[in-house]
C-alpha cells in the first residue's frame, strides 16, 4: 500500500505541475496572438517579435522639418501600435502621429471605440508644421482593439485628403474684446472668480504632497478656466488637475461638449498621488463654455468617488 500511494503520487506530480503551469499561463494572458487577424482588422502588415504583434504607419503624407532639415519617418514620425497577450484576450498601446488639425477628430475616434487616450505633447522644437503625439492604449478583443487603431488612422487620413496642408487655427470666427460677466460664471462653476485685462479666470485648487511636503493650489495643484473675448463669444482655455482614474471621463466630458484637449502631460515628479494635467481650448458663448467645463468637473468628481468605494 505504501509503494503503490507513493508511485500514485509520483505519477500525478507532474500532472499537476502541468496544470498549474497551463492555470498561470492563462491567467498572465501567454497566448501567440493572431498577427493575420491584426493585420486584416487595422488593414495594415503586422510583425511579430516574441509575444508582441506590432502594426505601423510612417508619417510621409505631410512634407516635415525639424531645425529646418527634412525629417524621415525613421527618425521619430512614425505612428504604431503593439499588441500583447492579456487575460482578457490583449492589451493595446501605440502612439500616434497628429498635426494639429488632426488631434481631435483622432482623439474622438479613439474614444468611439474604446480606447483610451494616455498622452498628447510635442518630440520637437522648431518642427515644421508642428506635430504632436498622442499616444493611445486599450484592451478587450484583438481584432477590436486592431479595427480601433484603424478608425483612428483613418481619421487622421480623411483630414489630410480633405486638406494636404494642416491648418493653422481652428475652425470658427476670432473672438472679439468684449464684456464678460463673471458672475454669471460663477454661478455655473461655483467658485468666485478674478477679472484682470478683460479675462475671467475661476480656479479650484488641490492638494498633495511633494518628497512628503504638502503643496495646494498656490503650488500649482489646480484646476483652472480662462474666458477671454465676450460672453457672446469667447474663447476658454485651462488645465484640469487629475488622478490616473480621472483622466479619461474628464478627457470623454469635454470633447463632448466640443472643447479641444491641446496636451496631456505631468507637471511634476515626486507628488503623491500622481497628478496629469489636460490642457484645454474651446470657443463659443461663456454660457456653453461654462456648461462644458462644469460636465468635465462634473465627470472628474464622479470618477474620484468611484475610487474612494
Amino acid at each position: 500500500m505504501i509503494c503503490r500511494t507513493k508511485r500514485v503520487k509520483l505519477v500525478a506530480l507532474p500532472v499537476l505541475i502541468f496544470a498549474g503551469a497551463a492555470w498561470f499561463a492563462l491567467a498572465q494572458g501567454e497566448h501567440q496572438l493572431d498577427a493575420e487577424k491584426i493585420a486584416n482588422a487595422s488593414g495594415t502588415k503586422a510583425t511579430t517579435k516574441g509575444q508582441v504583434v506590432r502594426i505601423e504607419w510612417p508619417r510621409n503624407d505631410v512634407p516635415f522639418k525639424v531645425d529646418g532639415m527634412p525629417l524621415k519617418p525613421f527618425a521619430g514620425l512614425g505612428s504604431w501600435a503593439a499588441f500583447t497577450p492579456a487575460p482578457h484576450g490583449a492589451m493595446m498601446m501605440g502612439d500616434t502621429v497628429v498635426f494639429e488639425d488632426e488631434v481631435t477628430p483622432a482623439m474622438d475616434a479613439a474614444f468611439a471605440n474604446g480606447l483610451e487616450v494616455t498622452a498628447l505633447h510635442n518630440h520637437f522644437f522648431y518642427d515644421e508644421p508642428k506635430v504632436f503625439f498622442m499616444h493611445i492604449g486599450g484592451h478587450g478583443e484583438t481584432e477590436k482593439l486592431a479595427a480601433g487603431v484603424k478608425d483612428v488612422w483613418d481619421a487622421i487620413k480623411k483630414v489630410r485628403q480633405e486638406n494636404a496642408t494642416p491648418a493653422k487655427r481652428f475652425s470658427g470666427d476670432i473672438p472679439k474684446e468684449g464684456q464678460i460677466d463673471g458672475a454669471a460664471i460663477e454661478q455655473i462653476l461655483g467658485p468666485k472668480s478674478q477679472a484682470k485685462d478683460g479675462v475671467v479666470k475661476v480656479s479650484i485648487g488641490r492638494e498633495g504632497t511633494m518628497h512628503k511636503v504638502k503643496v495646494g493650489e498656490s503650488m500649482g495643484l489646480n484646476t483652472w478656466a480662462a474666458f477671454s473675448g465676450s460672453d457672446a463669444y469667447a474663447a476658454v482655455d485651462g488645465d484640469f488637475i487629475m488622478t490616473g482614474e480621472e483622466v479619461q471621463p474628464v478627457l470623454r466630458a469635454l470633447r463632448k461638449a466640443n472643447i479641444h484637449i491641446v496636451a496631456l502631460h505631468n507637471h511634476m515628479i515626486g507628488e503623491q498621488p500622481f497628478f496629469y494635467f489636460l490642457h484645454f481650448w474651446g470657443k463659443g458663448s461663456t454660457q456653453e463654455l461654462a456648461q462644458g467645463v462644469k460636465t468635465a468637473l462634473a465627470a472628474q468628481k464622479e470618477a474620484a468617488r468611484g475610487t474612494e468605494r
